[in-house]
Order: C-alpha cells, then sequence, then structure tokens
C-alpha cells in the first residue's frame, strides 16, 4: 500500500479503478483479450515494437549526421533495450498467457524496470528515463488511431494524470469519472474549482507518482484529507467503505434542514446562495435549498468549445439558469479567464505570466466584440428573473468605468432593436485584490453589489501562485493580512450601505463559516455540495459569538494559530450540536 499527500481541493471520498493518463495523454486501462483474438494482438504488438525500433534508427542516424557519434549512442542504447529478449519474451507472455492487452502489457511491465533502476544508487538511476521513451514510443505506435479520449470513458474510474486542463476537467463526465488525481496543480486553480463544480473529489499536487500505478487497479482518493492511496489493503478499504456510509448518513439528516432557512439562533438571516460553473448545477442548489445564484461562472462555455460562443449560446445557458431559480437571485459573472488560455482563438501573444496578464475584465475589454456579446445574452436573460451582472478583477477605476459604459452602450442597442431587458439589472463588481480592497471606498459609491473573490484575493496578497505546487503551503486563507483585508472589505460595504457576498472557495468551508459572520457577512456564495453543512452552521451559531470568534482570529499573528484556532471552534461547535 502506498499512501501520498496532495492538496484536496474537492471534498468526498471514493474507492475504484485507476484510469491513468500520463503527461502524453495516453490512457493505460487494465483491459483483457479474447482467446481468440491472443495471436491477432500479439502481431499488433510485433509490428509497434518493429515501427518503434525503425523510429529509433532514423532518430540515431539524424543525430550521428547532426552531432556526431557520441549523442547517436543514446538511439543505440534504446534500440538494445527494445530487442533485449528477456523484456520481448515478457511482453509477449504477459499477452499469451495472461491475456493483458499489449498496451497494458508495455505499459506494467516498463514501469517496472523503471523503478528498478530508480531504487539503483548513482548514474545507473537515471536509465529509467529511457525505458520511460521506450514507454511512450511503444504506447505510441500501439494505440494509433485508438488514443482516446475523457469525454470517451464509458466506465467507473478513478482518472489519475500528470495535469488536467480546465477544459479536460469540464469534459469528464460524473457518470463514470467518480474523482481524479495529479501530479501537478495546487488550490484554488480552475481546474479545481471546475472539479468542486462537478462534485467530484479531487487532490492535485501529488507530485509524481503515476510510475507507480497501471490502468485498473484499485485505489483510493480522499479528498477530505488530500490522499490517494495506491494497492490499498483490505483493511484500509473496508474502513473507507465505513466512512462513506456514515457520510451517506449525515448527507440524509442534512436533508431534513433543506427547506429551512439559514437564520442564527439570534434571529440574523443569512442569505445562502450556490457557487456553479454549470446550468445543471442550479437543480443541485435548489434541491439543497439555496437562495439564489451567488456567482454563476461562465468560462465553461469558452473552455468545452474550439469556436467562440455566439450569443444564442449565452443565452441558452444563462436563461436555462434564471428560469429553474424561479425568481430568486442569479448573479452572472462576466469571462474570467486570462489570455493564456485563449491565445490560440485571439491570436494574442503567449504570456510569461498569465496571472498578472491580460485576463479577466482586462481582456474582455481588450476583446469588445466578444464582451460584447456576453452582456447581450446577459441582457436578454435579464426580462426571465432577477439577473444581476459582476465584473472580475476590477482593479481600478478606469476599468469599472469602462465596462459600464459597455453595459449602457449595448442597453441602448437592445432598446432600439426592441429587445427586451431589465433597465435597472444590479451591476457588481468582484473585488480581489489588495488594490480593490484599498480603493472600495470609491468603487463601492457606483456598484449595486459587491462581491469577494477569495481565491484569487489570497493569491495577489500573498504573491502566490495558487496553482503551483511547490508553494502550496503559502497560499493560506488563514493568514492575517487576508483576514484584514476581508474585514476592510465588509466594514467598507456595511458603512456605505452595499450588498457584500463572499463567493471563493472560502466561503465554502465551514471552518471559516463563524469567523465570516463575525467580520460582518450576512451573504454566503458556495458550491452547491456545500449548502447544507454550512447552513447547519448558521442555524448552530449567534452572530455575538461569531464577533468573539473574528475578533480573536484578526488579533493572532500567524495562519498556523487561526487555522488551528478556527478548527476548534468548530469542533467545539459539533459536539455541541451533537449534544
Amino acid at each position: 500500500m502506498l499512501k501520498l499527500q496532495g492538496i484536496a481541493v474537492s471534498p468526498g471520498v471514493t474507492i475504484g479503478e485507476a484510469l491513468v493518463l500520463d503527461s502524453e495523454g495516453f490512457r493505460i486501462p487494465r483491459r483483457f483479450v479474447e482467446r481468440s483474438a491472443v495471436d491477432t494482438e500479439l502481431a499488433r504488438l510485433a509490428h509497434a515494437i518493429g515501427e518503434t525500433a525503425r523510429e529509433m534508427e532514423r532518430n540515431r542516424d539524424a543525430i550521428r549526421a547532426e552531432l556526431g557519434e557520441q549523442y547517436a549512442a543514446i538511439f543505440e542504447a534504446h534500440l538494445a533495450m527494445l530487442h533485449d529478449e528477456k523484456l520481448q519474451r515478457e511482453l509477449q507472455t504477459a499477452v499469451r498467457d495472461r491475456n493483458w492487452w499489449p498496451e497494458y502489457a508495455v505499459s506494467r511491465t516498463l514501469r517496472r524496470y523503471a523503478k528498478v533502476f530508480q531504487s539503483l544508487d548513482n548514474h545507473i538511476s537515471q536509465r529509467a528515463h529511457d525505458i520511460y521513451d521506450i514507454e511512450k514510443s511503444l504506447l505510441r505506435n500501439l494505440l494509433g488511431q485508438r488514443r482516446e479520449t475523457l469525454a470517451a470513458i464509458s466506465q467507473p474510474v478513478i482518472v489519475l494524470a500528470h495535469n488536467l486542463t480546465p477544459s479536460e476537467t469540464a469534459t469528464l463526465d460524473r457518470r463514470f469519472v467518480k474523482g481524479f488525481a495529479t501530479e501537478l496543480g495546487g488550490p484554488g486553480s480552475h481546474t479545481a474549482i471546475v472539479a468542486e463544480g462537478l462534485e467530484i473529489p479531487a487532490v492535485v499536487g501529488v507530485g509524481p507518482f503515476l510510475a507507480d500505478v497501471s490502468g485498473g487497479e484499485p485505489v483510493i482518493l480522499d479528498g477530505n484529507q488530500g490522499l490517494v492511496i495506491l494497492q490499498p489493503d483490505e483493511e484500509t478499504i473496508a474502513r473507507y467503505r465505513q466512512e462513506l456510509e456514515a457520510a451517506q448518513t449525515v448527507a440524509a439528516q442534512l436533508k431534513e434542514i433543506r427547506d429551512l432557512p439559514a437564520e442564527t439562533t439570534d434571529g440574523v438571516r443569512i442569505q445562502l446562495t450556490g457557487n456553479i460553473e454549470f446550468p445543471s448545477e442550479a437543480e443541485q442548489c435548489l434541491a439543497r435549498g439555496c437562495d439564489g445564484i451567488g456567482l454563476y461562472r461562465t468560462e465553461f462555455l469558452y473552455l468545452a468549445s474550439r469556436t467562440e460562443p455566439t450569443e444564442d449560446d449565452h443565452y441558452a445557458a444563462y436563461a436555462e439558469v434564471v428560469q429553474a431559480m424561479a425568481g430568486r437571485p442569479v448573479v452572472i459573472r462576466t469571462l474570467d479567464l486570462g489570455a493564456d488560455k485563449m491565445h490560440a482563438r485571439l491570436n494574442i501573444e503567449e504570456e510569461r505570466n498569465p496571472c498578472l496578464g491580460l485576463r479577466s475584465i482586462r481582456l474582455s475589454l481588450r476583446q469588445l466584440p466578444m464582451f460584447r456579446t456576453q452582456l447581450r445574452a446577459i441582457l436578454r436573460a435579464s426580462a426571465l428573473g432577477d439577473v444581476r451582472v459582476m465584473f472580475p478583477l476590477i482593479s481600478t477605476i478606469v476599468e469599472l468605468r469602462q465596462a459600464r459604459m459597455v453595459l449602457a452602450d449595448v442597453m441602448e442597442d437592445l432598446a432600439e432593436h426592441g429587445i427586451a431587458f431589465n433597465r435597472k439589472m444590479p451591476v457588481g463588481m468582484m473585488v480581489e485584490t489588495p488594490a480593490a480592497v484599498m480603493m472600495l471606498d470609491i468603487f463601492i459609491k457606483e456598484v449595486d453589489f459587491v462581491s469577494i473573490g477569495t481565491n484569487d484575493l489570497i493569491q495577489y496578497t500573498l504573491a502566490v501562485d495558487r496553482g503551483n505546487k511547490d508553494v502550496a503551503d503559502l497560499y493560506n486563507a488563514c493568514d492575517p493580512a487576508v483576514l484584514r483585508l476581508l474585514r476592510r472589505s465588509l466594514d467598507v460595504a456595511r458603512e456605505a450601505g452595499v450588498p457584500a457576498n463572499v463567493c471563493g472557495q472560502m466561503s465554502g468551508s465551514v471552518m471559516f463559516t463563524q469567523l465570516l459572520l463575525g467580520l460582518g457577512l450576512r451573504q454566503l456564495s458556495v458550491p452547491p455540495s456545500a449548502i447544507p453543512e454550512v447552513k447547519q452552521v448558521c442555524r448552530s451559531v449567534s452572530v455575538a459569538e461569531c464577533r468573539l470568534i473574528a475578533e480573536k482570529a484578526l488579533a493572532m499573528d500567524g495562519a498556523r494559530e487561526v487555522k488551528a484556532y478556527l478548527r476548534d471552534q468548530l469542533r467545539r461547535r459539533l459536539a455541541q450540536a451533537v449534544a
């Protein structure tokens, strides 16, 4: 059994078979060959070995001509490994006697060889890289046109990958993908957000581990603790199955408060809204007793398609949610992607530092036809219900005014064409940078509401790339600097009489609920799966108690101290609820 620690980004526990994707996107599931097809598959394996050998010979000859015999020797070594009689015998035996699919035989056998090399000292351990090169070459020739995509998964699996892009994550089919873990990534990334929206357990930033697992092997994914357990023993499997049953029992108990308001013990009503990524999630929010949609992320429209979405594409997605909410508020955030995700489509040059580059409202203001298309669809949807629009990553008053000017221009155009929309549609902004917090007393005069996006606020405040596992330990919502910025934002909004919301991952964690209520928050926007638990905490505390907790947390000078204190307070609260 091998237990690996990563970063938990989407809660839940699942047990299932591994589906392994390496950095080149190969799928290597454990698949068996029918007896009648063994000879055909052995011939396919032999053909792949022959093709791989010919590729190596071509590469060897080209390198010899370009760089000399010394570098050509690398490919000679690869050829010698490929033609090794023992290796060939093992591969053939795996297919003939074990009925393994050739792709699985290659992956399983060569990764075992690589692990042997890796366990040796000095320069010999480096030969493992040669084994991986041979494996990839063989798999490339074996798979050919048979390479499958994530969208084609048709049986229950846990996806284990080097990395997953937000668009790849958005195509995962929840019926079959029970969870995923990646070697790269960090908390608060778009991939993590999409996973949370899909309500599947996810762990990122595990580090190199794909060499230790083959497709089809049993895996436990603990999205609560950030654990990936490979080759689990029966005792561990039994323990996690009990945990799954206990979680189902708690979920059933939380259903009982679905139709009750999120009201504190001293009678303060908290608006509890949902964060959604896809239109289908609106029903999930309603099923858990939400008060509306506090954050409708629209990026999926761009990530799930190779072409730019049309106005009708936008409108259909928004209308579905607005109609499902039946009069409840729906806050639609305009495009919050960076040029790094769209440079190929928009002919934008690749950026060195996308987090600080052309993204969010900056990109929208640069790509006005795209921005206008989205605003037209949002305005049309506003005729169907309580729709509100929100601009992301506002850092200067000029950006806010420019965005509002574009909105006013689109309104005028719709009015001229007799298209229905809400002329008084509320307009809000995200507070995601220290600059926005410091200037909020100016911004607040020109918006109808604000929403604090803690994911980016933490990133920009602490100068930590939220997608980088190497600095993930520095990305901490409990940092006193973050808490002080939250307090200032909520104080400014309260003094101006402007509604304020918190919609980052922080709001979806029950560990922070009492702190946020104590800071003055009266509206939270959380993932659908978190609605019942957050509601339960709201209904079990008083605002007076929460203020004391917030005051004590604000007096602390270290993130670790704050985190330990908030966890202890939550533990006590839950213990009192059970008693």
